[in-house]
């Protein structure tokens, strides 16, 4: 519901923008100038930044994947050290020479 309420303003926008500027224009690369493309300026200002957004989200998601590596290798070091842990505190480790009285015989008045 929350993700509605803010999307709906920005599309809202979106819409007002792309009827608001429907003059078609002419679009072409500077070395290129024997091949050019006439659109819609909202449509080419829209391709555009939709372009720019999802390189940029893969600029940032190859950044991360560093960082995805090494939380996936200390979360499988710290299952290895709690089942190291559980399995430890399993059987317990006497000292030599100490017997293994219960507890409760040890707290009983004599």
């Amino acid at each position: 519901m929350l993700r509605t309420l803010l999307l709906l303003p920005f599309l809202v926008v979106l819409v007002a923008f792309a009827l608001s500027n429907s003059q078609p224009v002419q679009l072409k690369i500077w070395p290129l100038d024997f091949y050019s493309l006439e659109a819609p300026l909202s449509i080419a200002i829209l391709v555009a930044g939709g372009l720019f957004f999802f390189l940029g989200a893969l600029f940032v998601w190859f950044g991360s994947v560093a960082a995805r590596g090494r939380a996936g290798r200390a979360e499988r070091r710290a299952a290895a050290l709690e089942a190291e842990l559980k399995a430890r505190s399993a059987t317990p480790v006497v000292p030599a020479g100490r017997s293994r009285a219960p507890v409760a015989a040890l707290a009983a008045p004599k």
